[in-house]
């Protein structure tokens, strides 16, 4: 917990909201799974957190939606008010609650975008707030507890008392409260009756940070699709995309491949035919853990350790700066 003398100016955290399960409700308490998302507002998800001494809790709802319909436009408004209230001199740090489902891509996303010397945490809920015993006020309050640790920077993901960086952050399990996890990396640190314990370093900054995306207008984003190799695989998907064209015509490609990058041959060939009509392709493993070792004569580049959906972020952003 952050501890701040009576003689020092009071230091904010301002809590961003977008909705997700940890503002949901249900019928009942005791329904975990048939709730609507996105139906509290963040201030009265605040109501009942205690702020850490010499902590001034600010709410800002952003956007209210059920996680799995996150859309780039809300990326972009998250990014600009990341920005305008990491500048303030009095803000500490940012916490922004977000629905479980995609909530690695946006981490991941803002991780890409933004070099903050200050934190940005997101957080969620694998429970509504209606629940019997919501996992939600005790994320919120340990998120808050990082945003206000003094040196504190970066993008990370707290859940469960675990601080994972947002580069790292995969959802993992579908239904229990400790749901994440950060692969080979393992976590950045734990939060611990309100005390952070590191046990690695605060994560960096991305190196792709999109000006654009700071603007006044709304940004045209590239089209990236992710389409799997697997046994059985074909080209047809590709060269479906490859003849859609229309008023959005695809520019990305990433191949969730198999163990160390590889591909069915038939999906290969039609990924190289999508590679020499000017397509940008990138191949991510399917597997949870470990990266993509390149080897001599792969034909296709590779995107290291991240995932499928982190990938196509990446391969979206290179494209729109």
């Amino acid at each position: 917990m952050v501890n701040s003398s009576s003689s020092e100016l009071p230091r904010r955290v301002v809590v961003l909201g977008t909705g997700g399960t940890i503002a949901g409700r249900a019928a009942s308490s005791g329904d975990n799974i048939g709730y609507t998302a996105a139906q509290v507002g963040v201030a009265d998800l605040l109501g009942a957190i205690e702020a850490p001494d010499g902590v001034m809790l600010e709410a800002e709802q952003v956007a209210q939606v059920d996680s799995k319909d996150m859309s780039f436009a809300i990326w972009q408004q998250l990014a600009r008010r990341c920005a305008h209230w990491l500048a303030q001199a009095d803000v500490a740090g940012v916490v922004i609650t977000h629905g479980t489902d995609t909530i690695e891509e946006t981490a991941f996303f803002l991780h890409s975008v933004l070099v903050p010397s200050k934190p940005v945490v997101l957080t969620c809920a694998m429970r509504p707030a209606t629940a019997l015993s919501p996992d939600g006020p005790q994320n919120v309050r340990d998120a808050i507890s990082v945003a206000a640790t003094r040196g504190a920077h970066g993008v990370t993901v707290v859940c469960a008392g675990a601080i994972h960086a947002g580069v790292d952050i995969q959802k993992v399990h579908t239904y229990r409260l400790d749901a994440f996890a950060s692969g080979d990396a393992g976590p950045v640190g734990y939060v611990e009756e309100g005390e952070v314990r590191l046990v690695r370093s605060w994560p960096q900054g991305g190196t792709l940070p999109v000006v654009k995306l700071f603007g006044a207008t709304e940004v045209q984003w590239p089209r990236v699709e992710i389409v799997m190799s697997h046994a059985g695989a074909s080209g047809a998907v590709i060269e479906a995309l490859l003849q859609a064209g229309g008023a959005d015509p695809l520019r990305g490609l990433v191949l969730a491949a198999t163990g160390n990058g590889t591909l069915h041959h038939a999906l290969e060939a039609a990924a190289l035919k999508a590679r020499d009509a000017g397509i940008q392709v990138l191949r991510a493993t399917r597997c949870s853990s470990g990266r993509i070792l390149p080897k001599a004569g792969d034909p296709l580049r590779d995107a290291g350790s991240l995932t499928p959906v982190k990938a196509r972020i990446a391969l979206m952003l290179e494209l729109l700066g």
